[in-house]
């Protein structure tokens, strides 16, 4: 019971650790054990790991393949199977390139929201919010997940506007042709590239480290594997089958999250608790924290440090465990939000997603596939639903693994391996496998967007634009399909690369603000400000980029003397890297437009400079593209937009500073909220797009009913549309000379 447990949790007595290490610990006055060695399902082996998973695994490695490939098999034929009948008893069109690529662009504001929960809950969403819990106390799980909110609260207004100047666009790409012209349109297709391909390496370094370490399934056979659970059925329903599968995706990660939150916080373990586990863990010295992780119970065999020296009890190197006082935080507490280093860790987020999100073609492309109506609402509905997962699921297993004072090392939590090891403590096998579930659902749901986005790309702004200008739609289906292949056959060999150059999920996770931080404010510009200028935007991403590379090597030499992997990972200097990646960028393109290459461009004129392959004007006409309806609807994203992402920046950190270190019934509150959001988002992104689609619901139902008993339907109600016949596309624009801007 709880009561037992706060009872026997601290006491360091023979029950809890051999006799031997027991009495080498009292020499060091050390009277209170981790909780980890006295509860959990495995606490009789954590007493001197020197690594929670060791090089064993929870789970045998045929589970390994059972999720990796079982599951990816089973989506494939569920997502066939819906898309067929919502084709046939539904009445919806059959698969042209415009189908595919858009979705018809009908999705409504549920679906809109779940898929946006769904493809910006990456594995580092699930796997990195855990780490930095583990690293920083309370600030981390805030930071992670406001941090990576405001991206999408705000790409709201660009959604909108999308649908009011660009409707007909397939890609962003194509939008920056239309406007700034071919110089323009290399460029933000290069960093679009790059955006794609660090979002999926991320998935699969962490994913595959996470199926190694929890079923002893090859790294690189997993990360070559896992990307076919996406291909297979991707290539096959194409955008609609990747809503589809995301929002099955989305319920499935929601359940798991209620149930560790429930695990930690009601079922074994309560907030007062846990506040009384944390307090315990930053009690110790570092001669204590050294013995405690040690073969012995003794300073002299511990592994506590890396490199680990003691001179007259003074030691240096790194703490590779979660054990006293958290360097740079108030009182050296885990429970507060004056964490310098979770402040830094914090604007290193928000610089970094605004280039994850605002570069990213996916969440255009989500944009293309919403109705006007349903573009700003689902963007904004989804990032409130999404603040819960990080938020939610890394105040529980996050902060967990910290007052349990579980032997994970600082490696293993830089690869993401926090959220399975309390998961594995908590419940045993089955945590494994709740959680091994979980990552997957999050890589396959964002590797099928960030395929689709890839593919898209490829097939309009690369096989449209310069290879075949006058392309079918069976053409640019075909090439999408074939992208789609090629793209996940070679992420999962980068993914093998990457992890053989010694990168791990929070290396790359820091690192993608430096490589696409200086593209976010063109983008921005390019759909809200009449005077940007095409050749400032070029010369503001490459600079940026440029800028943003020197201040990440200068600062790695000034601040270690030298230049590696491991420099070139720490907070300072990735974080002077990606501020200057998206300041500088915006500098030059204020400073070049406003003043050296004005424009007084119209935007009612963009939309005519994108054409459609094939003539299907499903979520084009005029009663849908209504003006008023669509300038309400901006109105209505940017006052909110704004408002929440000042809340959530600026508002709640300053109210939580009076607190200072946290109290126990202050730390109950902010527990309470975190469930409170939790079980609020599953509810609402799980029965809202049921609700929504009733009616589209009743139509595939019925028609199942009538199928089954043989009975015809008057008018041919369930008969599939006749896709549109292809249209001629106009020669490709000549380019404009130096002087005449787009």
């Amino acid at each position: 019971t709880n009561t037992s447990i706060m009872a026997t949790a601290f006491s360091c007595d023979k029950s809890t650790a051999p006799a031997e290490f027991i009495a080498n610990l009292a020499t060091y006055a050390v009277e209170n054990c981790p909780v980890s060695w006295s509860v959990g399902a495995k606490a009789a082996e954590m007493v001197g790991r020197d690594s929670y998973f060791q090089g064993s695994t929870p789970l045998d490695t045929w589970v390994g393949y059972l999720v990796v490939v079982g599951f990816g098999a089973l989506f494939s034929v569920f997502t066939t199977i819906v898309v067929y009948l919502d084709k046939t008893f539904a009445g919806n069109a059959s698969m042209t390139s415009e189908h595919f690529n858009t979705a018809g662009r009908m999705v409504k504001t549920g679906l809109t929201a779940s898929v946006i929960v769904s493809q910006w809950t990456w594995a580092a969403t699930l796997l990195q919010s855990s780490n930095v819990a583990w690293q920083y106390g309370v600030s981390g799980p805030f930071w992670y997940a406001s941090g990576a909110t405001i991206q999408v609260l705000l790409f709201g207004v660009l959604a909108i506007s999308l649908k009011d100047i660009a409707p007909s666009a397939h890609t962003m790409c194509e939008i920056v042709r239309a406007r700034w012209g071919k110089s323009a349109h290399l460029t933000f297709l290069f960093f679009a590239f790059c955006a794609n391909i660090i979002v999926t390496s991320m998935l699969l370094l962490g994913g595959a480290a996470t199926v190694e370490a929890l079923t002893g399934m090859k790294y690189e056979l997993a990360a070559f594997l896992i990307p076919w659970g996406v291909i297979l059925y991707t290539s096959t329903g194409g955008l609609k089958a990747t809503f589809m599968a995301s929002y099955l995706h989305t319920m499935i990660i929601f359940a798991v999250l209620i149930t560790m939150i429930t695990l930690v916080y009601i079922k074994v373990y309560s907030s007062d608790q846990i506040y009384s586990f944390l307090d315990n863990t930053v009690s110790y010295s570092p001669e204590q924290c050294m013995a405690i992780y040690s073969t012995e119970g003794t300073v002299e065999t511990s592994f506590f440090y890396s490199g680990d020296k003691t001179v007259l009890g003074q030691t240096e190197g790194t703490a590779q465990y979660a054990c006293g006082p958290v360097s740079g935080n108030a009182q050296g507490s885990y429970l507060t939000m004056l964490s310098g280093d979770g402040l830094m860790f914090g604007i290193i987020n928000i610089v970094g997603n605004f280039g994850t999100v605002f570069v990213d073609q996916s969440y255009w492309q989500s944009a293309i596939a919403a109705r006007p109506a349903s573009a700003a609402k689902g963007y904004l509905l989804g990032g409130i639903c999404w603040f819960a997962i990080p938020f939610s699921l890394a105040t529980s297993l996050g902060l967990a693994s910290t007052a349990l004072m579980l032997p994970i090392s600082r490696g293993e939590a830089g690869s993401g391996l926090v959220p399975p090891a309390v998961a594995d403590n908590l419940l045993g096998s089955a945590g494994a496998v709740l959680v091994l579930i979980m990552l997957f659902m999050a890589i396959v749901s964002t590797g099928s967007a960030e395929s689709i986005a890839v593919s898209s790309l490829v097939a309009y702004d690369i096989y449209r634009e310069y290879i075949n200008p006058e392309a079918t739609g069976k053409q640019i289906l075909w090439v999408s399909r074939v992208t789609i292949v090629v793209f996940g056959v070679f992420m999962g060999l980068f993914a093998i690369a990457l992890n053989a150059m010694g990168l791990n999920l929070g290396w790359v996770y820091l690192f993608m603000g430096i490589v696409i931080g200086s593209a976010v404010i063109p983008l921005w510009n390019m759909m809200t400000w009449d005077k940007a200028s095409g050749k400032g935007a070029i010369i503001a991403a490459w600079g940026g980029f440029a800028l943003a590379l020197i201040a990440w090597f200068v600062g790695a030499s000034v601040e270690s003397g030298s230049v590696s992997v491991a420099t070139l990972g720490s907070n300072p200097v990735m974080l002077s890297g990606n501020l200057v990646a998206i300041l500088s960028s915006g500098f030059i393109h204020y400073v070049y437009s406003k003043f050296i290459d004005p424009q007084e461009y119209d935007f009612s004129t963009l939309d005519a400079n994108i054409h459609l392959v094939e003539q299907d004007t499903a979520g084009l006409t005029e009663d849908i593209l209504d003006k008023d309806e669509i300038r309400r609807s901006k109105r209505w994203i940017v006052r909110r937009g704004y408002l929440l992402t000042f809340v959530l920046i600026i508002v709640w950190p300053i109210l939580s500073i009076p607190a200072q270190v946290f109290t126990e019934s202050y730390f109950a509150f902010w527990v309470l909220v975190s469930i409170a959001w939790g079980f609020g988002a599953a509810i609402v992104i799980t029965f809202l797009p049921l609700f929504e689609s009733q009616d589209e619901i009743g139509k595939v139902c019925s028609g199942m009913f009538n199928f089954v008993m043989c009975k015809k339907v008057e008018g041919e109600e369930f008969a599939e549309e006749e896709p549109a016949e292809p249209v001629k596309e106009p020669e490709a624009e000549v380019e404009a000379d130096a002087g005449e801007s787009a």
